[in-house]
């Protein structure tokens, strides 16, 4: 039977909040449903419904899953999944109210603080009940280290000068101060012509625009000086965005000791790990907890920590480990590091093995030494699925925040995959009990 002509009510309801309330209704899909003729789809889709039976799903609902899928990508079972969680997607198949209200996410992370390693904690205790984890799979652990990527492009000389320069004109728009010139078009034609210079290796041409960039730089911030001195008020708030346009304007390419390698987010660390293919990330250090021994559920995270101002490893495995045994209530009776970790300050030394030792290492514990390498897909599942790849949040607060988080996600992800497969063990047993019976013995 052709499916219900698509109404809308237009009214409010008590206990749920209405989708064109919480959305932004300049978004692609807002407007692109709006364009959309859907009573011309649904007359021509009419022909091929019956005049019997029971009504039919929504036409709108059916074509926009249709379109959704095409738009993005997606699979049968990753539309259905998502249309779940995102309002957008609702809106754009037709639904008025959404079930949920909004909540505002960065308030909650800055709230709960350093209360983030309790949902970790909570994962672990979950992943127990559930039996995806056991009590001496906490014994025997892998700690390694990371680079967790900050939201910034690659710094270079001509795009940080242009940065503090953009940033600079739009502090002072937004505080009233009236600069004698902005530089904007000068610099932006400077910095895009000191990276086409730079790529065909005319360096004289390069620090030409450098210098054309540096003097504009300067010029600025003795403007701004001298247009907010005596003004307690504009002096703090341009105090900071100052020094550090001082600091890019001073520094150079390849001076020692500490640089700024991006004008809104100064706690960036460049950090060498020795890969081919990255021989410098800019983010900060992390470390990573991990069971050694795989547990029914897999390789959890136990402890993941983000590591300000790029300490040596080995300095830091005595208080990752106090850290683990804190959060899991488990002593450790073995750790198993790499190379990086030579010269550590473990409080038991003999526990920790290290990657290529050959010293005490015999039978099982060659054996588990062997698996070390194992947390590197762990890491490579944190930032390929989770948000460890790249870090959108603010300041040192967010990158310890999102490192937390994205170990959360991982145990879940594990515990969820965990459910599946004992679920569908159990409908198999199920099934085979009832399809294949037990034959009684007879009476000879």
């Amino acid at each position: 039977m052709r499916p219900k002509k698509h109404k809308t009510t237009g009214s409010n309801d008590l206990f749920r909040a209405r989708l064109d309330q919480i959305i932004n209704l300049k978004h692609e899909l807002v407007l692109l449903a709006g364009k959309i003729d859907w009573d011309w789809i649904d007359g021509e889709i009419a022909p091929l419904y019956s005049e019997n039976g029971r009504p039919g799903i929504e036409t709108r609902f059916m074509i926009g899953l249709l379109l959704l899928k095409q738009i993005y990508g997606l699979s049968d079972e990753g539309i259905c999944e998502r249309w779940v969680h995102d309002p957008y997607f609702q809106y754009f198949t037709g639904e008025e109210f959404f079930p949920h209200e909004r909540s505002d996410l960065s308030h909650w992370r800055k709230r709960l603080g350093d209360k983030l390693e309790l949902l970790l904690a909570e994962s672990l205790r979950v992943a127990h009940e559930a039996g995806a984890l056991r009590g001496q799979d906490l014994k025997r652990v892998t700690v390694d280290t990371t680079v967790q990527p900050k939201a910034i492009t690659f710094p270079t000389d001509a795009k940080l000068l242009h940065a503090a320069i953009k940033g600079l004109n739009r502090l002072a728009r937004r505080h009233g101060v009236r600069l004698r010139q902005s530089y904007s078009r000068i610099a932006k034609a400077a910095a895009m012509m000191a990276g086409r210079y730079a790529h065909a290796k005319q360096f004289r041409r390069h620090q030409r625009q450098l210098r054309i960039l540096r003097s504009r730089l300067g010029r600025i911030i003795r403007d701004i000086r001298r247009k907010i001195d005596g003004q307690p008020a504009l002096e703090e708030a341009f105090a900071l965005p100052l020094g550090r346009a001082s600091q890019i304007r001073s520094q150079q390419q390849r001076q020692r000791g500490w640089k700024l390698y991006s004008f809104h987010a100064p706690e960036v660390e460049c950090i060498g790990k020795g890969k081919a293919s990255a021989p410098y990330e800019f983010g900060v250090k992390a470390s990573i907890v991990t069971n050694n021994r795989r547990a029914p559920g897999g390789l959890f995270v136990l402890h993941v920590r983000a590591l300000p101002d790029n300490p040596y490893d080995g300095h830091t495995l005595r208080d990752v480990i106090d850290r683990t045994e804190a959060l899991t209530g488990c002593p450790i009776e073995r750790a198993y590091v790499d190379k990086g970790y030579r010269g550590h300050d473990a409080q038991n030394p003999r526990r920790v093995f290290i990657s290529g030792q050959k010293r005490g290492v015999f039978g099982i514990i060659k054996r588990e030494l062997r698996r070390r390498s194992a947390i590197e897909p762990i890491i490579g599942h944190l930032k390929a699925e989770g948000h460890l790849g790249r870090c959108y949040l603010k300041g040192r607060a967010g990158d310890a925040a999102n490192v937390v988080l994205s170990a959360v996600g991982h145990n879940f992800r594990r515990i969820l995959a965990w459910l599946r497969d004992f679920l569908d063990l159990f409908l198999i047993r199920i099934w085979r009990t009832f399809t294949c019976p037990i034959p009684l013995n007879s009476d000879s």
